[in-house]
């Protein structure tokens, strides 16, 4: 196994959306989420850490040590319990010893608990709490988008009775999709927590291909056609850093090419990077590019 990380990383991460729904909100008709002050679109940290999630799950097949913790249809009791079965350990026994005992082997098993943390502590079986190294923001959409609502038709019927009680041929739903959004969304990694989590280098660079590839492992007709676009990397060289993460991703700029009014593509657009003159110790690196 490799070693575990001694660096501070920060990140920018850009992706799109074309004629989809890239995160639709439970409350508002699963319709894209957005900011209503400023109609920017928005796509939650969750969303994409699931993502990851199911890049890691697809990738390694759960490989020993890249199991994944929050599974769907899989209990987070029933995954704590994993740990107490394997250590031979009772949980009407508790005690910080065996918490952390616990903990050690949730982080040394399950990717995501090693990555971005977990709440754990349950009264039965009690892993306690861990903080992730890796943060990951809502992503903002560079302009702001128009959720259209669709109608559509099916041909077949849901149920026996509704067709019965009714001379149509088709039923009837609805769909939402934004025509264009390119999004941002930023990153941090803490080397201080990896130690804690023993997030290594090998989980670094699984992290950064799952970034890079996720969306083709994550079609559906509903979220339409979405693209990783690029994937910026402030690497510092010690694990504190040597600049305020804010500063950094100010070298990172999305300006609308002139004449576009309302973008339709990752053309519509130019990114611009100023690398030079970069704070002392910081290097930075364009990841996607890897797998163009």
């Amino acid at each position: 196994m490799s070693k575990i990380i001694e660096k501070r990383y920060d990140f920018v991460y850009l992706f799109d959306c074309q004629d989809g729904n890239p995160n639709g909100d439970p409350d508002f008709d699963n319709a894209p989420r957005f900011d209503p002050e400023t109609l920017q679109g928005l796509v939650s940290d969750v969303c994409l850490k699931r993502k990851i999630r199911d890049y890691v799950f697809a990738a390694k097949q759960n490989e020993a040590g890249f199991n994944i913790f929050v599974t769907s249809g899989i209990t987070l009791e029933s995954q704590q319990q994993r740990s107490y079965d394997f250590l031979e350990m009772k949980e009407d026994k508790e005690s910080r010893d065996q918490i952390g005992r616990a903990r050690t082997w949730m982080c040394k098993n399950f990717f995501d608990v090693r990555s971005f943390g977990a709440v754990m502590s349950t009264k039965e079986f009690n892993c306690g709490q861990v903080r992730g190294p890796v943060q990951i923001t809502f992503a903002r959409s560079a302009d702001r988008i128009l959720s259209t609502e669709h109608a559509i038709t099916r041909v077949a019927y849901t149920k026996e009775e509704k067709k019965a009680s009714t001379t149509a041929n088709t039923e009837m739903g609805r769909k939402h999709t934004i025509a264009y959004g390119l999004y941002r969304s930023h990153g941090f990694i803490n080397a201080g927590f990896a130690k804690q989590t023993g997030f290594t280098e090998d989980d670094l660079a699984l992290l950064w291909k799952a970034l890079c590839n996720l969306f083709d492992l994550d079609r559906s007709a509903a979220r339409g056609l979405m693209s990783a676009r690029a994937l910026y990397v402030f690497e510092h060289e010690t694990s504190l850093g040597e600049a305020p993460a804010q500063r950094l991703f100010e070298r990172i700029t999305i300006q609308k090419k002139p004449g576009v009014e309302s973008p339709r593509s990752f053309d519509d657009y130019l990114v611009s990077v100023r690398e030079g003159g970069l704070p002392l110790g910081v290097k930075l690196a364009e990841l996607c590019a890897a797998y163009a």
